[in-house]
């Protein structure tokens, strides 16, 4: 049997150099042709209305469009747009001026559309109205998620706004999913869970002739059934509707604002009433100024069809999006958060006073925020946090469950980021939300 052939240590080592001397410059070009790691995905066209495709979940097979301004910041904002029975994206885009409003203040919009043959959105199923159950709300999240991880938006700045059966749509999304949006603005709408059926009809006659009443409870306890345990801040609420409404009657403007109300656990009674236009009453619970937790605006002797052009404007100025209107009064909460940060190129230190601005003593406290998109808890301290990323609640250690009128309690965390390195932007202690500053 002939030996094995081998090669000598010195055969080797040339052999080894050459091959190695053939790889490095295809692996240069390789490098070179890859794009950064902190490359953005590939996103549409600016400054057009735009399909996108294979965004994610979608069961109701609607269709997703998007405007992205010239111009975007590092972690931009989101406004989801939705259209009204009838309607399209297109029609929302046209006739809306949300696009014009992204030019100048750099947010991303996105125009849900429906295929189905009513062209209206599903606000009555029982998959509708809860949360990840199915259905129209699933896929508009999912164009959510496409939107924060395309442009690496600020998930803690992600709206939504509606008109009619968007504006339904609008309450059933702040309901499914409170810890997406941070508000909502629905231009004659009606309460979330108002038109529910389990008949596989879409339309809800007693609902839109606002004969369906509820206590301000039972109208809450809807909203919180959509999404079971969750103890997180809460979406503020913006409400338009016209007193001569034939289609979605008067009476359902009364009833979103007891619910809303109830679910932020602001009194019913309104901190401030003023007249901002001819015809219009807007009134304001839980604060005064222009981010009070739910704001209403009923307008004298307009129809079904109110929204006009300059609207959005304001619902602007609601969600904060502006760098106009009055500066806000904080939300009338009974607590008060100021944040610290710490970071350096892939984490942060975030550092949490929590302090009992009421007259009463709390005894167990949980604290909720919303972590902006790609932090991810490694550690904390003072406090249980769960889960790590998303919506989180830290709640409190044995030894500092007890805060008296006035005390403040320090907690903190560790998280590595993906480039957005910001605090929370808003907290609630046991669901009420706080004052940040």
């Amino acid at each position: 049997m002939p030996p094995t052939p081998h090669r000598s240590p010195t055969g080797l080592r040339k052999a080894l150099a050459t091959l190695l001397g053939a790889l490095l410059p295809l692996l240069a070009a390789l490098t070179l042709a890859a794009p950064p790691a902190s490359a953005r995905a590939q996103a549409v066209p600016t400054a057009t209305l735009t399909e996108v495709t294979g965004f994610g979940a979608n069961p109701s097979n609607l269709q997703m469009y998007v405007y992205a301004p010239d111009t975007i910041p590092a972690h931009p904002a989101v406004v989801v747009a939705v259209h009204w029975c009838g309607g399209s994206a297109s029609a929302m885009y046209s006739g809306t001026e949300w696009a014009q409003l992204a030019d100048q203040h750099g947010f991303v919009v996105v125009y849900p559309s429906v295929t189905r043959a009513s062209k209206c959105f599903d606000v009555s199923s029982p998959q509708a109205l809860r949360r990840d159950g199915g259905s129209d709300p699933v896929g508009i999240r999912s164009m959510v998620d496409w939107a924060t991880r395309t442009y690496a938006a600020d998930t803690g700045r992600v709206f939504v706004t509606g008109i009619s059966s968007g504006a339904m749509m609008t309450n059933v999304l702040l309901g499914d999913y409170p810890d997406v949006f941070a508000a909502g603005a629905a231009f004659s709408g009606v309460p979330f869970g108002c038109f529910a059926t389990t008949d596989g009809s879409e339309w809800n006659s007693a609902c839109s002739g606002g004969t369906v009443t509820h206590t301000p409870q039972q109208w809450g306890d809807l909203v919180r059934a959509a999404y079971p345990g969750y103890t997180g801040p809460r979406p503020r609420m913006q409400l338009w509707h016209g007193t001569e409404d034939d289609t979605l009657r008067y009476p359902n403007f009364g009833e979103e604002i007891k619910q809303w109300t109830n679910v932020l656990g602001v009194s019913q009674t309104p901190a401030a009433t003023d007249t901002p236009a001819s015809g219009w009453t807007r009134t304001r619970y839980g604060a005064t100024g222009d981010r009070a937790p739910v704001e209403a605006v009923s307008l004298q002797g307009v129809g079904h069809n109110l929204y006009s052009w300059g609207m959005a404007s304001r619902a602007l100025t609601f969600f904060g999006l502006d760098a106009g209107g009055s500066t806000p009064q904080p939300p009338a909460g009974a607590c008060k958060v100021t944040a610290g940060v710490s970071t350096w190129s892939t984490g942060l230190t975030a550092s949490l006073t929590l302090t009992n601005t009421g007259t009463t003593t709390v005894n167990g406290w949980q604290l909720g925020f919303t972590l902006p998109a790609g932090q991810t808890i490694t550690n904390g301290w003072n406090a249980t946090y769960s889960p790590r990323s998303g919506a989180v609640t830290a709640t409190n250690a044995a030894y500092n469950a007890t805060l008296a009128p006035g005390a403040s309690v320090t907690l903190g965390y560790q998280a590595t980021h993906t480039g957005n390195s910001a605090t929370p932007s808003a907290y609630s202690l046991n669901g009420t939300v706080c004052t940040v500053g």
